[in-house]
């Protein structure tokens, strides 16, 4: 049954930003290295920058994983209503 609040209360997908997250740093950082083996500086440095960006990403979200419940609830614990605020 829908209540309305459901952006509030909506759990977030952790475990598959993991993956993806995981995903992107490795095609990136292959990237990276295979355009600098073709001599290619500028791809090469763009790959690196995505790699890093993706590495960063991947650090919040296990950091998000290992906080809890509360930020990745598992399937017995139902969502639970957001304080209410002035």
């Amino acid at each position: 049954m829908r209540t309305g609040n459901e952006p509030l209360t909506a759990r977030s997908p952790l475990r598959l930003r993991f993956w993806l997250s995981l995903w992107g740093l490795v095609w990136a950082a292959a990237g990276a290295a295979v355009f600098s083996l073709a001599e290619r500086p500028g791809w090469a440095a763009a790959c690196a920058a995505l790699a890093v960006l993706a590495a960063v990403d991947l650090a919040v979200v296990v950091r998000h994983i290992h906080q809890g419940p509360h930020y990745q609830p598992g399937r017995d614990i139902p969502p639970y209503e957001p304080p209410r605020s002035r």
